[in-house]
């Protein structure tokens, strides 16, 4: 599966052998603000085809966590988990020929008040 940024800076290529299943939305402090569905791959599922070097990282508090958005767009791509750090966390509405809009329904997933991440 092809993901990608807004402005097309970033691109990955995602191997999603069961499909989309599992996705979740968290309620962590900034999962709450980006307010993302994310679908989890292993490490070896996703790779960056284009744009490396335009891919912003941030962290806090533990800094076990890396989110990567684009630095040129704004827009968050995926994430390294911090729950699994054998995983990503991929926004779905990245991938293309998604339409966001059918997953309305996801849930959320208990992320607050881990690490003091009360925010």
């Amino acid at each position: 599966m092809k993901s990608t940024c807004h402005c097309g800076g970033v691109e990955l290529l995602i191997k999603i052998p069961n499909g989309l299943k599992e996705l979740r939305r968290c309620n962590c402090s900034i999962c709450r603000k980006k307010g993302t569905v994310v679908a989890s791959v292993a490490i070896e599922n996703l790779s960056v085809v284009k744009g490396e070097k335009v891919l912003t990282e941030y962290t806090f508090y533990s800094h076990t966590a890396k989110h990567y958005f684009c630095s040129r767009c704004s827009i968050y791509t995926h994430h390294k988990r911090r729950s699994n750090p054998n995983q990503y966390g991929v926004n779905i509405a990245c991938i293309e020929g998604i339409n966001i809009e059918d997953f309305l329904h996801i849930g959320y997933v208990e992320g607050r008040g881990f690490f003091g991440d009360e925010g």
